[in-house]
């Protein structure tokens, strides 16, 4: 059996790329961490870095390992927290994904509700937007497309449809309209507020693309939050979310597009894990949730 202590410094010298900085890290000896990878090495069978000049560069067996091996660390560090959470009393643990606009409207009253009713539980917060995933997550609250679609080991259960608006500077022409379409939107300068590569931004230039135009961008903001700061500041019109909306600044205003894009949100679910009334519970209050906005604030014992 592999230890997971070395497959730790092994994960360490992939990062770096460097022995010493591995070492330094790890606060151990660079002896340590070579004879360290050296035992790996003869116990898989594998070479698993190759001298180049002074330093070392990983071989594709090496690549193929550390994809494995990621999977296999994130699950013993769950099971050393879940050894903690026993020695101090606690009896679970439950991991919730979300995106930032779940995390602040639909989640906090979630957590505060099912903290009180499983008042051992210990309730870790993950981001799990793209690029951002260290955690396995019981629940991801995410955007449903392709990838979450096909991602193993989940089932996906729908929870709402979220329809975009448009968030205007309150002196902006458009600020005294109570709605605006697509197509109205074709001449103003944008302020982007997610990151280009996320399904949310593809969602907005699909439907634009239908209607014939391309958003012209001035900022490029990676954020919903630094997105209506520059709309307050006057620089430009920005198409979110209504989840994301509904906190604005001073001098913003919300305008209903009549052909908004939307985003499906879902709740993924992991089958891998057994199954328990609190995860559930979660569950069970999301769907609630998701289809009774009113009740985000406060979320009523079932």
């Amino acid at each position: 059996m592999l230890d997971p202590h070395r497959l730790g410094v092994f994960q360490s010298v992939m990062v770096t790329g460097s022995v010493q900085e591995a070492a330094d890290n790890l606060r151990m000896t660079p002896s340590a961490v070579s004879q360290h990878i050296a035992a790996l090495q003869r116990q898989t069978g594998l070479d698993l870095f190759d001298r180049v000049g002074r330093g070392i560069v990983p071989t594709a067996a090496a690549e193929a390992l550390i994809a494995q091996a990621e999977t296999v660390l994130q699950q013993w560090h769950r099971l050393d927290d879940y050894v903690a959470d026993l020695r101090d009393g606690r009896t679970g643990r439950l991991v919730l994904g979300y995106f930032p606009s779940a995390g602040s409207t639909l989640l906090p009253s979630i957590v505060r509700q099912i903290t009180a009713e499983f008042p051992d539980l210990v309730v870790e917060l993950v981001l799990t937007e793209v690029g951002a995933r260290s955690t396995i997550p019981d629940i991801d609250v995410a955007m449903d497309h392709t990838e979450n679609t096909r991602r193993p080991g989940y089932r996906k259960v729908p929870l709402t449809e979220d329809p975009y608006i448009l968030a205007v500077h309150h002196e902006h022409p458009l600020a005294r309209r109570r709605a605006v379409t697509l197509t109205d939107l074709k001449g103003e300068g944008w302020v982007s507020n997610d990151s280009f590569a996320n399904p949310g931004h593809r969602i907005v230039l699909a439907a634009c693309a239908a209607k014939g135009f391309t958003p012209r961008f001035t900022v490029q903001a990676q954020d919903h939050h630094s997105a209506l700061g520059f709309v307050a500041a006057g620089v430009g019109i920005t198409v979110l979310p209504r989840l994301a909306a509904r906190i604005i600044p001073d001098g913003v205003v919300r305008v209903r597009i009549t052909d908004p894009p939307v985003r499906q949100l879902v709740a993924m679910v992991r089958e891998g894990g057994v199954r328990n009334a609190v995860a559930d519970r979660v569950l069970d209050l999301l769907v609630r949730l998701s289809r009774h906005p009113s009740r985000r604030q406060r979320v009523q014992p079932s």
